[in-house]
């Protein structure tokens, strides 16, 4: 239903926020996997989240679908997999969006599924279910150590760099917006150090447009001091 309280007052955000350039070149998103499972258009929301990014000229939007491993049954982690692989290039086949699906089911043997949906577009769209930061830099380190097992890597030449050079997410987001939550999340655990995060108690069944412009407008006017 329309509403023309809503409507003006988007309107006033999206002024506000288009004034001066958006400093944004890579925002993170972090939902709870029962966020698409239920019957809410938790996907269909994400296809808009996506269109509204990238509207502002957001060209990097990464998602990551937090996974309670605790209350996981068996088979949930594998229906929200299938969920996401048969839907998410069905919403996203009229965007020129590359999207790239990053699974984790914890077992140290499974690694990691990739599924690479549209080609190399200047829109991108990274999203993680389960995969960790401190599995992702877990796996970054055992690499580097076969590589020095192997002789081919001295350890003394191990720095900053080459750790980043073994990472799979190489971006930086400027943004994390939690929606629905305050936990923190360890997803980009190494990358997001002088990232700027923006909590917001609003559930993903009820995120809107408004919202996000919200998140852009509060992290505008913060002053990122990037470690100094």
């Amino acid at each position: 239903m329309f509403n023309p309280v809503l409507f003006l007052y988007e309107l006033l955000l999206r002024r506000e926020v288009a004034r001066t350039p958006i400093p944004v070149n890579h925002l993170l998103l972090v939902i709870d996997d029962t966020d698409l499972l239920a019957d809410t258009g938790g996907m269909e929301r994400l296809r808009s989240f996506t269109r509204w990014c990238h509207s502002l000229k957001i060209p990097l939007v990464s998602v990551y679908i937090s996974v309670i491993q605790d209350r996981l049954d068996s088979s949930l982690f594998e229906r929200v997999y299938a969920h996401l692989k048969e839907e998410l290039p069905r919403l996203l086949s009229k965007e020129k969006t590359s999207l790239v699906l990053y699974a984790d089911d914890s077992e140290p043997e499974a690694g990691y599924a990739k599924i690479i949906g549209a080609g190399d577009t200047e829109q991108k769209l990274y999203i993680s279910l389960g995969f960790t930061g401190r599995r992702e830099l877990t796996k970054a380190v055992q690499e580097i150590a076969k590589k020095v097992q192997r002789g081919e890597l001295e350890p003394e030449a191990v720095d900053e760099k080459l750790i980043e050079s073994e990472l799979i997410f190489k971006s930086e987001p400027d943004l994390v917006i939690r929606s629905g939550a305050t936990r923190l999340t360890d997803f980009l655990i190494w990358q997001s150090v002088y990232t700027e995060f923006y909590f917001t108690d609003v559930n993903w069944a009820q995120f809107r447009k408004i919202d996000l412009l919200r998140a852009i407008r509060d992290f505008k006017m913060r002053e990122r001091r990037f470690g100094r």
